[in-house]
Order: structure tokens, then sequence, then C-alpha cells
């Protein structure tokens, strides 16, 4: 694939939020996270020669092969993608932030895993806002209880919560599940659980 013209939609992004953010009266970062499953190293590469930092992987085994080579070194790695409680032992002092979290069973693995290394992992607590049944994550009920108990895990940071929008032409729907988020962690804070990070986004990004 070409990746030539990635530094002027990069650009065109950049812009787009800045102008959102300014429209809303919004100063805090916003972090790009670039996505390259299902490409090769090259992906890698003009991500990096773009100028992004941040790149994102769905499964842990083509992230690992990303990590591990050249272009990858220094990066910071993001796991977007479900994760298997088999593969949490790759996840410490590989990717930066889970995205993913989905259950106290997963986060009791990677808490171990963490442990057994002496560092901490940072997540994030995925929640299927819209309840799509063929999406991961817990529902919005079982948030606030699932999030105080990976909260007290010493080996896991929890910074915020997750969730993918339907993949739909609503425009409005998509709105109201990130709205749906906010108000999640708006909840939390009224609970003494402040979680500074939302990550929003959709097939379709």
């Amino acid at each position: 694939m070409n990746f030539g013209a990635l530094p002027e939609r990069l650009a065109h992004v950049r812009a787009e939020i800045a102008r959102r953010q300014g429209a809303a009266g919004l100063t805090h970062p916003v972090t790009i996270v670039a996505v390259t499953k299902g490409f090769g190293p090259d992906a890698v590469v003009a991500a990096r020669a773009a100028g992004l930092t941040d790149l994102g992987e769905n499964r842990v085994q083509e992230a690992l092969e990303k990590i591990d080579a050249p272009a990858g070194r220094g990066a910071t790695w993001h796991l977007i993608g479900h994760l298997q409680r088999n593969k949490a032992k790759h996840v410490p002092g590989r990717f930066a932030l889970v995205h993913s979290l989905d259950s106290l069973a997963l986060a009791e693995e990677l808490d171990k895993r963490a442990a057994a290394v002496g560092m901490r992992v940072r997540v994030l607590l995925q929640v299927n806002v819209a309840g799509e049944e063929q999406k991961s994550g817990c529902l919005p009920a079982e948030a606030p209880a699932l999030a105080h108990r990976v909260a007290a895990l010493a080996h896991l940071v929890l910074e915020g919560l997750m969730t993918i929008a339907p993949f739909t032409a609503d425009e409005e729907l998509q709105r109201r599940t990130f709205r749906g988020l906010r108000s999640l962690r708006d909840a939390l804070k009224e609970d003494g659980l402040w979680l500074a990070t939302l990550s929003m986004g959709m097939s379709a990004d």
C-alpha cells in the first residue's frame, strides 16, 4: 500500500481535532493512535516518518512482530483488541496501554503477570456502552464494581474507559455512545474513582 498521503491526512485529522476542541471549548490533550493492524512493517515505518509515536494493534502476535522490528522500537504501543488470558504474559514491558480489559479474570491474570516481572501495566476498562452482542466489553451496569476491583490490584494502573461505537451511518447513535462513556466516567468520579482517559472510536475511523 502507498502511504504517501499519510502526512496530509494526518494534518487534516489534527486540524479537525483542533477545530472540534475549539468549538467545544476543550483544551485537554488528545492522543492520536495510528492502528497498523493488517499492514506490514512498512506501515510502521510510514507512521513513524509522519511523526506518529503512538501505534495500536488488535492482535498480540501481530503486534509483537512489529514491536521487535527496527521501526517499532521506541514507539508507544497500544493493545486495542480483545486480549485472551493466555496472551497476558506478553503484555508487561511491551504494551504501554491495554485498552481492552473487560473482565476481572483477565485483570487478575494481567496483575499476576506484571507482578512476576516487577512491573505495573496501564489499562483501560472496555465498556460495551451500546450493548452490541458481537462486541467485547463489560456492560455499563457492571462497570462501576469492576472498575473498583481493577483499581485495587497492585500491579495494574486503571487510567480510564474505552468503548467502540456501533458501525452505523447513524451519527446520533455514535454520539450517544460516546456521551454514555463520558457519563459513566463522571459517575465513577462522584463515587471516588477519577479516570482521566477516555478511548473512543469506531471501526471505520
